[in-house]
């Protein structure tokens, strides 16, 4: 990685050493290009500040702060007030994975999104804790192998049902929360833009294929995305005001069988008939409640 000085205007550079066809890359790159320069990021720890912020280097563009797994929406909290006190309107953005969101760090989100803060919280959502071994989070979905929840003679793996964080921001109030996945960069970049106009708390979740952890090909993860969504099992959503305005599920919507999407992955590559039978149905209720 290159002193960020002597390269052209952007927000991420090439030259970090993320795993090759990395689907939060994917999604942060997308990301990136919805931002504007007057941003401030607290990253907490994980996959993407372990790959971009190898000592002394940096892969980024915009002032970037590294807190722990669990704090930075109180660290992003403190740049607020600073701002606020100084009287200066620069946007305040985190980024967490799903185990720094879902799990660690739900309380001072929670305390975050309570006082109404101007942020953006940004969740990379690979359903586990990809830095530290895969090991199952509240976002692993049901029925997928990861190293604490393992496929054997006598488990499917993961038995909980992924948790409803978009459910979660909504019951704050927040005026914009969204989701979204890497097969669908544009869809990413102009939900950061409407994020990013909001006077107060939002939060876009991104569902960002690893390719260790989920055991597939290095250049499947946008397909990985694009599946995701076209199954039901990880929609397109967009709730302004409380109200769903957009969802990837209309009366037009017709749905892949989930089976594509789970041969695809190693962690599921034990399943048998009768548990994709019950993933399907997971898909089900997703199409039938998001149906607008």
């Amino acid at each position: 990685m290159q002193n960020n000085k002597t390269l052209p205007s952007k927000f991420i550079f090439p030259g970090h050493n993320a795993c090759a066809g990395c689907g939060q890359l994917v999604a942060v790159q997308a990301v990136m290009r919805g931002l504007n320069s007057d941003t401030i990021i607290s990253n907490a720890t994980g996959c993407l500040e372990v790959t971009s912020t190898s000592y002394p280097q940096s892969a980024w563009g915009l002032p970037w702060i590294h807190s722990l797994f669990e704090n930075a929406s109180a660290v992003a909290s403190g740049i607020s007030a600073a701002l606020k006190q100084k009287k200066k309107k620069t946007k305040v953005v985190v980024q967490g994975g799903d185990g720094g969101t879902y799990d660690i760090g739900i309380g001072l989100i929670s305390g975050m999104w309570e006082r109404e803060e101007n942020i953006l919280y940004i969740c990379y959502d690979t359903e586990a804790y990809s830095n530290t071994g895969i090991q199952a989070s509240g976002a692993t979905p049901y029925d997928a192998s990861t190293t604490t929840t393992p496929a054997g003679l006598k488990s499917t793996g993961s038995q909980q049902v992924k948790k409803d964080m978009l459910a979660i921001a909504l019951a704050h109030g927040l005026k914009y929360a969204a989701q979204s996945t890497a097969g669908y960069p544009d869809d990413i970049t102009n939900k950061i833009k409407k994020a990013l106009a909001v006077d107060g708390p939002s939060y876009l979740q991104i569902l960002s294929p690893c390719i260790p952890g989920w055991k597939m090909r290095t250049d499947g993860a946008v397909l990985m995305g694009k599946l995701a969504v076209t199954t039901g099992l990880y929609p397109l959503l967009e709730y302004t005001n409380g109200q769903l305005t957009s969802s990837s599920i209309t009366d037009s919507f017709r749905p892949q069988t989930v089976n594509e999407y789970l041969k695809l992955q190693g962690r599921f590559k034990h399943l048998k008939a009768k548990d994709i039978k019950e993933i399907q149905k997971l898909a089900n209720q997703n199409i039938e409640k998001y149906k607008l």
